[in-house]
């Protein structure tokens, strides 16, 4: 499957626009570990972290499906030294105690709006600026935030252990630096999501069912956008333990929700977007092939949607 025809970031979270939407007001820089205002709690706050050992891997696209503008070939003999990193992606329980301890706000509610998937909208009409030019399935929502991840009449409190959404690569960054962690880099990244299996497309295997017929990750079925069969029972985000982890003991490495990485996209361009890892639930063959272990797209620091998270990595 090659990408030269498909759209370039149809279901990927959509961008702010920063001379379009100016924040209510300026935001505060991140927390550091030292400055917190109460005590780090790592039951709570950081969730479960896997050691990985040393090692070397084969990193890019083995199969030459990826959209040539990503930049996932070729494949190349890569080292990675000896890391740690969450189980899961943070979830919501886990951002709220940061949130209590820090008093951090995200960019999000700083700017006062944020992309909400169109058929999950839960708020009132008059909350949605817009649809997003060139993708309306996406919706530019007021009030819209990782408290209210739908719009405002939805609560993350009913979704404790789904993965927050709605953070930025800088409410990433802050979290993960209170956590006494930081983001993985893509390279830790992919060797993680990879589970010890080389070459392979997804973290289990090739194929996305398994034997029997069963989705190993949450992504899209049906016709995207606007007919979601949920063969994988979920429609929207799915708790972070919901399928099975990887051999490296990692839940839902694809498929969920994208993930922040440490790395800008493009090195020529150091200011530049992030990249994001993994793909979401709104991942399809048709559009956006991007829940194998070696795809990438990425978006810009203060850019926020209802499908773009992050897991914490840290040292061994």
């Amino acid at each position: 499957m090659t990408g030269e025809a498909r759209p370039q970031r149809a279901c990927c979270a959509p961008r702010r626009e920063p001379d379009r939407v100016q924040p209510i007001e300026s935001p505060a820089p991140p927390q550091s570990p030292t400055s917190r205002p109460a005590p780090y709690d790592a039951t709570r706050a950081a969730g479960e972290r896997i050691d990985l050992p040393a090692g070397v891997f084969a990193m890019g696209d083995a199969f030459d499906e990826g959209y040539p503008a990503d930049r996932e070939t070729p494949v190349r003999e890569v080292p990675v030294e000896a890391f740690s990193l969450g189980a899961t992606t943070v979830t919501n329980a886990e951002f709220a105690a940061f949130v209590a301890a820090t008093g951090h706000r995200t960019d999000a509610e700083l700017f006062g709006v944020s992309a909400v998937f169109a058929p999950a909208h839960s708020g009132p009409v008059d909350a949605v600026l817009g649809p997003v030019p060139g993708t309306p399935w996406w919706l530019s929502v007021q009030g819209a935030h990782w408290r209210t991840p739908h719009g405002a009449w939805s609560d993350a409190e009913l979704l404790a252990d789904h993965p927050v959404v709605h953070v930025s690569w800088r409410d990433a960054t802050a979290y993960a630096a209170w956590a006494g962690g930081r983001l993985p880099t893509e390279v830790e990244w992919e060797y993680a999501a990879r589970g010890g299996l080389a070459g392979r497309r997804y973290p289990w295997g090739d194929d996305v069912l398994t034997a029997t017929g069963d989705w190993q990750c949450n992504v899209w079925q049906g016709e995207f956008p606007t007919r979601n069969t949920a063969e994988d029972g979920h429609l929207f985000t799915a708790p972070v333990r919901s399928f099975a982890p990887n051999g490296h003991g990692l839940w839902q490495m694809v498929g969920n929700v994208w993930e922040w990485s440490a790395d800008v996209f493009d090195p020529a361009d150091p200011e530049g977007p992030r990249t994001l890892r993994g793909g979401s639930y709104l991942c399809h063959p048709s559009y956006c092939h991007r829940y194998r272990v070696s795809a990438r797209s990425s978006n810009t620091v203060t850019s926020t949607a209802a499908n773009v998270g992050f897991r914490v990595a840290g040292p061994a």
